[in-house]
C-alpha cells in the first residue's frame, strides 16, 4: 500500500511505478539508470533502496552492478523528490544559431559545426552549453549525448548520438582508432619541421580554481599528433593536424612544446605572436576541427564529413597571403 504524505507537505512524492527497458536502454547498470531517472534524489538514497530490495527487476532483487537487458521490467518504489527551481530557457537566438550549424542528422546521429566560444556543456559561469541548447530545441528527444568533445575556443565538427547504441558504437571506434580526426591550425612562426609526428606524453592538472592545465611530462598519458604544413607566411604557418589520441588540449600543448604554439592561444601560446597576428584580423584561437572520417553505426557506410573554415578564419589567411606581397 502506498502511504500518502501529510496534507501540509509540499515535497513531491512519486508512487510505485514500473519501467519497461527498451533496447536503447540496455547495457546500463541499474544504479546509473536510477541516478538518471530519479533526478533530485541523493545517490545515498538510491543505493539504500537498492540494498533494501525496494527496487526490483522482473520482480526480483538486484545488485547495483546489475546490467539491464531489453525487456526487463524495473519497479521503482515511492520516493520523495527534491523540488528544483525551473531552469531558465536559453535565448532563442542561441538555439537558432546552433540549428544553423547542423551539417547532418538522421534518426541516430547528429553532426554539427560547433561555433567558437560555445562550450559543449554549461558551467563555469555559462548558463548554457551546446548539449543544453540541443535538448532545449528538441524537448521530446529521448536521447542526446556527446560522442566526443571540443574545447570552448575550438570550432568545428562534433558528433552527438541520438541513440545509446550509436554512442556505444562510436566510442568503440574511438577506442579502436577507427575515427580519423583532422584539424586546421595556424601556428606561430615559419614551420621548418616538414611532416612531424609528435608523441610527447601529456600530464593533466586541475588547479584549485578548476582551470585545467596540461603539460608535457613523463608521468603523463601517451599522446600522438601529426603535423603537416599546408602553407607558410612571414608570421605564421597554416597546418593540417591529425589526432591519433584524444588528450585534453593535445594539439595546443604539442604545438607549444615544439616551439610553434597555435595562434591566438592565450593559455599555451606566445603573447608577442598573438599580438602581431591581430593586425591580420585574428581575434580568437585558430584551431578548427575540419574533417571526420568514421563508419556510420546504423548503415555501416563510410562517412567523410568536412566543415570548411568560417569567414573569420578565412579572412585571416587572406590577410596573411596578401602580406606576403
Amino acid at each position: 500500500m502506498n502511504t500518502k504524505l501529510p496534507a501540509h507537505s509540499d515535497t513531491p512524492r512519486q508512487g510505485v511505478h514500473f519501467i519497461d527497458i527498451e533496447p536503447e536502454q540496455a547495457g546500463q547498470r541499474i544504479d546509473n539508470f536510477l541516478i538518471t531517472k530519479l533526478k533530485g534524489v541523493p545517490k545515498s538514497r538510491i543505493y539504500r533502496i537498492l540494498r533494501k530490495g525496494e527496487v526490483r527487476v522482473n520482480k526480483g532483487r538486484c545488485k547495483p552492478e546489475y546490467r539491464l537487458k531489453a525487456g526487463d521490467q524495473v519497479r521503482i518504489p515511492p520516493i520523495r523528490m527534491e523540488e528544483k527551481p525551473t531552469a531558465p530557457a536559453p535565448p532563442q537566438f542561441q538555439i537558432d544559431r546552433l540549428e544553423a550549424a547542423i551539417l547532418f542528422e538522421d534518426k541516430g546521429l547528429l553532426i554539427l559545426n560547433k561555433p567558437c566560444g560555445l562550450a559543449v556543456h554549461g558551467g563555469s559561469g555559462l548558463s548554457f552549453g551546446l548539449i543544453e541548447l540541443l535538448r532545449a530545441s528538441r524537448p521530446t528527444a529521448p536521447y542526446l549525448e556527446l560522442v566526443h568533445r571540443l574545447d570552448r575556443e575550438t570550432s568545428g565538427l562534433l558528433l552527438v548520438a541520438k541513440k545509446r547504441s550509436y554512442l556505444r558504437a562510436l566510442h568503440e571506434q574511438l577506442r579502436g582508432d577507427s575515427i580519423r580526426k583532422h584539424y586546421r591550425a595556424l601556428v606561430c612562426g615559419q614551420w621548418d619541421l616538414g611532416t612531424h609526428h609528435e608523441r610527447a606524453p601529456l600530464y593533466k592538472n586541475t588547479l584549485s580554481s578548476g582551470e585545467r592545465i596540461v603539460r608535457v611530462d613523463e608521468r603523463g598519458k601517451s599522446a600522438h599528433t601529426l603535423f603537416k604544413p599546408i602553407s607558410r607566411f612571414k608570421a605564421a604557418s597554416y597546418m593540417e593536424v591529425e589526432l591519433f589520441t584524444g588528450r585534453t588540449h593535445q594539439i595546443r600543448v604539442h604545438a607549444a612544446h615544439i616551439g610553434h604554439p597555435v595562434a591566438g592561444d592565450e593559455k599555451y601560446g606566445k603573447q608577442v605572436c598573438n599580438r602581431d597576428l591581430k593586425q591580420y584580423g585574428l581575434k580568437r584561437l585558430f584551431l578548427h576541427a575540419y574533417r571526420l572520417e568514421f563508419t556510420h553505426p546504423g548503415s555501416n557506410q563510410p562517412m567523410d564529413i568536412i566543415a570548411p573554415l568560417d569567414n573569420e578564419l578565412g579572412a585571416v589567411l587572406d590577410a596573411l597571403e596578401a602580406g606576403q606581397a
